[in-house]
C-alpha cells in the first residue's frame, strides 16, 4: 500500500490582493488555523416512480450555486490589523487568493470576497487573538499547476 501525499497547516494560504494592476497578493500575519469551506448550494425536486405512483418519492437535487468560505484564527498582530479592517470597512468585495501547495501540485483560487466578520479576544494577561471570516463574492477562479 502506497502512503498518501499530505501537506501542513502552513502549506494553505490565504492572502489578500491590493488594487494595482498586476495585483499584488500578500498573506496578512498571524494565522495560526485555517479554514476553507467550499459550498454547493442544492434544490430539491420530488422524483416520482412513474410505474408505482404510490410509492414513496427519491429526492432528486440539482446545482443552484457555488460558494467559498474562509475561516481564520490566531494572534492579533500589527502587521496586518490595518489591512483586516480596510478589508472589512469597505463596501465593495477585496481581491483575495488562496493556496493549497502539495509537493507535485499547486491548486490557487483567486477572485473577490468580503470579510464578513472580525472578532477579537482580549483574555487579561494573554496576548490578544482574532477570528476573521470571509465569503465569496462570486466565482473563485481555480487554477491547478
Amino acid at each position: 500500500m502506497a502512503q498518501p501525499t499530505t501537506i501542513k497547516g502552513g502549506k494553505v494560504r490565504v492572502f489578500i490582493g491590493n488594487n494595482a494592476t498586476p495585483i499584488v497578493y500578500t498573506a496578512p500575519c498571524g494565522f495560526t488555523s485555517k479554514s476553507i469551506t467550499l459550498s454547493k448550494g442544492l434544490e430539491e425536486v420530488r422524483l416520482p416512480d412513474c410505474a408505482n405512483p404510490d410509492k414513496v418519492d427519491w429526492l432528486g437535487r440539482d446545482a443552484t450555486s457555488l460558494s467559498m468560505a474562509i475561516s481564520g484564527e490566531g494572534v492579533l498582530t500589527a502587521e496586518s490589523v490595518d489591512t483586516w479592517l480596510s478589508a472589512f470597512e469597505s463596501v465593495d468585495s477585496v481581491n483575495a487568493k488562496v493556496e493549497w501547495e502539495f509537493p507535485a501540485k499547486l491548486i490557487t483560487w483567486t477572485g473577490k470576497m468580503h470579510v464578513e466578520t472580525i472578532e477579537v479576544g482580549a483574555p487579561n494577561g494573554q496576548r490578544a487573538t482574532q477570528t476573521v471570516s470571509l465569503q465569496s463574492d462570486g466565482e473563485m477562479v481555480r487554477v491547478t499547476t
